[in-house]
């Protein structure tokens, strides 16, 4: 079916869940400089009435909704309390995620549970809830998933694992709402590793604080390429060139990217890596928001001796179509060129 065109960014009104750190809170700034009308949703309220703050000095309209994306009925209240409030939805961010670091033969269910409640469940409550309101006049549904949606790794399996539902809930929707010909574009992003507090905010069963792994990428990619799918159809948007790479190799040989993973060491080890010298000290936002006003960034680059990087690779994805057409055109005829040249020579 033909895609639908969304509105300008002003004339939007944007539902944010996990807005109030990280990648939520990073897009909600983007679209407000843009002039967007944003419902910003999480649990912790503190943090949510400072990103409001922020969203008003950059331009934006914001309405605070405390939310816990697990519970399905206060997510249908989130919609409702949207709608009435600026009288529609068009664009709706599935954004909200929770994590844990730990063996998957010793992790206790209830932690298991609680990560699938949050980044799976609250995806489909969040949709379900999103789509009568985005069908009337048309709308986007953005799903932020991850690229351990394409390869898993170790000590973060049950993410892992709810990132791959996600993607296969995404996937199927998308067909189902093609075939029933609502008009509502469905976009996946899969964002690399990037610096917001989402590790140090994680549950670690390890006894180590976790760390970001390098490369590691500025909160801006991923955000930049929500308020990108807000704009403009895609299906989906790696944010970060490692992961896109992270894909390939993947596709290209599985059991090679087994042995890269398990012997490899240090500082980019998918175990010691993975892992801070930083014992543990129980903190998490598992069950419970970490009290204070939030952050979009984590400070990781330091801790993983790295810096956090733009995205070229994301930030050429996000063009418009008729640029992305007129620069394949462009280099299908630098390299016929330089065949013809080769062959004259």
């Amino acid at each position: 079916m033909s895609r639908f065109q969304p509105k300008p960014l002003q004339d939007q009104v944007v539902v944010i869940t996990g807005a109030s750190s990280g990648i939520g809170r990073k897009a909600a700034h983007l679209l407000a400089e843009k002039g967007a009308s944003i419902v910003l949703a999480a649990r912790n309220e503190v943090a949510l009435n400072e990103t409001a703050r922020e969203v008003t000095e950059r331009g934006g309209r914001a309405l605070v909704v405390p939310t816990d994306v697990s519970d399905k009925a206060q997510v249908e209240a989130l919609a409702e309390q949207a709608v009435s409030h600026f009288g529609r939805v068009d664009t709706w961010v599935n954004n909200a995620a929770v994590s844990t670091y730990a063996y998957l033969r010793t992790q206790p269910v209830e932690d298991i549970e609680q990560v699938f409640a949050v980044n799976v469940l609250g995806t489909i409550h969040g949709s379900r809830a999103a789509i009568p309101h985005l069908s009337r006049n048309g709308g986007t549904l953005i799903n932020v998933g991850s690229i351990l949606s394409e390869r898993a790794i170790p000590l973060q399996g049950i993410y892992c694992a709810s990132k791959h539902a996600v993607k296969g809930f995404t996937e199927a929707l998308r067909m189902e709402l093609d075939h029933e010909e609502i008009p509502i574009n469905v976009t996946l992003i899969k964002p690399s590793v990037i610096d917001t507090p989402f590790y140090t905010q994680a549950k670690s069963l390890t006894g180590r604080r976790p760390r970001a792994l390098p490369p590691i990428y500025d909160v801006s990619v991923p955000a930049g390429a929500i308020v990108s799918a807000c704009g403009q159809y895609h299906r989906e948007i790696y944010a970060g060139g490692s992961a896109a790479a992270l894909g390939a190799l993947q596709r290209l040989s599985p059991e090679a990217l087994d042995t890269f993973m398990k012997h490899s060491g240090g500082y980019f080890g998918f175990f010691e890596g993975q892992l801070s010298d930083e014992p543990d000290d129980g903190r998490s936002n598992l069950y419970r928001p970490e009290p204070g006003t939030g952050s979009t960034t984590g400070n990781n680059a330091p801790r993983s001796k790295s810096v956090a990087m733009p995205s070229v690779y994301t930030a050429a994805l996000e063009l418009p179509p008729v640029v992305k057409q007129g620069l394949a055109c462009v280099a299908v005829g630098a390299i016929a060129a330089l065949l013809y040249n080769r062959k004259e020579a």
